[in-house]
């Protein structure tokens, strides 16, 4: 057995850069998550819009603030266009998380900050996450951060503790500008803990300062964007927060079950290969239920306590809220990784031989290459090559036609991309399921050099049909691309008066 003292820090330091950049830029970028969060950073760079996310010229991408989007576009400013550039923030903030285990586990428990931040390091969940380009891992960093700033403020040395609550604060506006509302779910433990066992009381002034603080960075966005676009206060609170919490608007697990169904499965593997340590920690904290009902138990043991409602509190909102998905819970595998590093600890188990854990880093490395060269109709790099192999003339815009935009072709071929339907009925204002009507894309578009469509291929026949209806061609490039059609629109040989430009001009 390797104990915590006797691990190398260079060798420890070295896996987990090797965990986070390792392969980092190998697998194109996959669809639907990586591509829109990335296009919509790239739309940004291209128009030097970075106050409006868009998804394309015409469509806003109001689902989330902005912060991520400034990110990526940040990091492709720097380094290039490229998956790794687009993957750079998210790969940082995994080894931010890394690091803030090891600072929240040394105030909470003082000796398991080594084993602490290496059981995050490579727990399946947050290696796997490290490399999805989404807003989850930005914000389990920002969350991260105002915890430990809390817990120097209540368990770290007396001095500046005001200071530390001006940090916390100022990491949870962060991450209100990455994911809003649910980067203030760390509060819940937060008060939870000052119900319980009260601690030293502070200046009031340093609560209002960090309040105007918050408000300061978290807010102008929100007010600018409400401001310019009449409506969207009324999506951000009815859609993005109402309904992702009490119903199942989005189709992400609202059955009563759901939570199980997504929770379980994602802490029993996400944890691996610590899962056990994990099932063991929560067994020890309901052994003795009665002695945390007893003030002086929960004085003496305040650390502990902070811990468990770390985990359980935010946990239980998960579930309760009907809209889950495995990453929603990926800010809570920061103390987790601490409550498995303090259970080993108190069992008198170190670390397993470092030869172990190499081989495990080699296995979730392997899992990554598998993923780059795994066949699958999400990954954009694939399309860009499909469409550049059967493209007559440089593309400029691909449209897809009732089917999942593949918004990583703005990243791996320099496109625009749009959603289209045969027929769009009073299209939502913000987050609409398609862009336009295929027609009017048509006559916009007119016949547009370097403009691709592609569609299923049940869906073809209709289609052709359709845009020959109203006098145009259409010709397909290529054979099919995994069940898809990849075709070009011709201009009439002769223009059908009032066919197209009446159809269009219909109410």
């Amino acid at each position: 057995m390797l104990k915590t003292g006797s691990l190398r820090p260079l060798l420890a330091a070295l896996l987990c850069l090797v965990l986070a950049f390792g392969f980092l830029g190998t697998r194109g970028i996959w669809d639907p998550d990586e591509g829109r969060y990335t296009n919509v950073a790239l739309t940004m760079l291209a128009s030097g819009d970075w106050i409006n996310p868009m998804r394309n010229e015409d469509t806003g991408h109001w689902t989330k603030p902005p912060l991520t989007y400034w990110l990526i576009a940040s990091s492709i400013t720097t380094f290039g266009r490229s998956a790794w550039a687009a993957r750079l923030p998210i790969a940082l903030s995994y080894l931010a998380c890394v690091l803030l285990t090891w600072l929240s586990a040394r105030r909470l428990a003082k000796g398991s900050e080594g084993m602490a931040a290496l059981v995050y390091a490579t727990m399946l969940l947050p290696v796997g996450a490290a490399q999805l380009v989404t807003t989850d891992f930005p914000l389990a960093a920002t969350q991260a951060l105002a915890v430990y700033a809390f817990i120097e403020s209540r368990f770290g040395k007396p001095r500046a503790p005001g200071l530390w609550l001006l940090l916390m604060w100022t990491a949870l506006s962060a991450g209100f500008m990455t994911k809003g509302p649910p980067a203030l779910v760390p509060l819940l433990p937060i008060v939870g803990l000052g119900v319980l066992v009260p601690g030293r009381r502070l200046d009031w002034r340093w609560h209002v300062a960090g309040g105007v603080i918050f408000l300061a960075l978290a807010t102008p966005w929100y007010v600018t964007v409400v401001i310019r676009h009449e409506g969207l206060a009324s999506y951000f609170v009815g859609a993005e927060l109402v309904d992702r919490v009490a119903t199942d608007r989005f189709r992400r697990n609202g059955e009563w079950y759901g939570w199980l169904k997504v929770y379980g499965p994602t802490l029993l593997l996400g944890t691996l290969p610590w899962t056990g340590g994990l099932l063991r920690w929560a067994r020890a904290l309901w052994s003795t239920p009665r002695s945390w009902r007893q003030p002086e138990f929960r004085q003496a043991n305040a650390q502990a306590l902070f811990l468990a409602l770390w985990i359980l509190v935010p946990l239980l909102l998960f579930c309760v809220a009907r809209s889950r998905l495995p990453l929603y819970v990926l800010p809570l595998f920061v103390p987790i990784a601490i409550a498995v590093a303090i259970h080993r600890r108190e069992q008198g188990l170190g670390l397993p031989d470092w030869r172990w854990l190499v081989l495990w880093a080699a296995l979730m490395l392997g899992l990554r290459l598998a993923a780059a060269a795994f066949p699958t109709h999400k990954d954009a790099s694939g399309w860009a090559e499909a469409i550049l192999a059967r493209a007559s003339e440089p593309v400029t815009e691909v449209v897809f036609v009732e089917d999942m935009a593949r918004y990583g072709l703005n990243l791996h071929l320099g496109v625009e991309v749009e959603r289209v339907a045969r027929s769009v009925d009073a299209p939502a204002l913000f987050g609409p399921d398609f862009d336009e009507p295929l027609i009017r894309e048509v006559q916009e578009a007119g016949i547009e050099h370097g403009l691709v469509y592609v569609t299923k291929q049940a869906l073809w026949p209709a289609i052709e049909q359709e845009i020959q209806g109203y006098g145009y061609g259409t010709r397909e490039l290529g054979t099919p691309h995994r069940g898809r059609v990849i075709f070009e629109v011709l201009a009439p040989a002769i223009e059908a008066p009032g066919s197209l430009n009446s159809a269009l001009s219909e109410p």
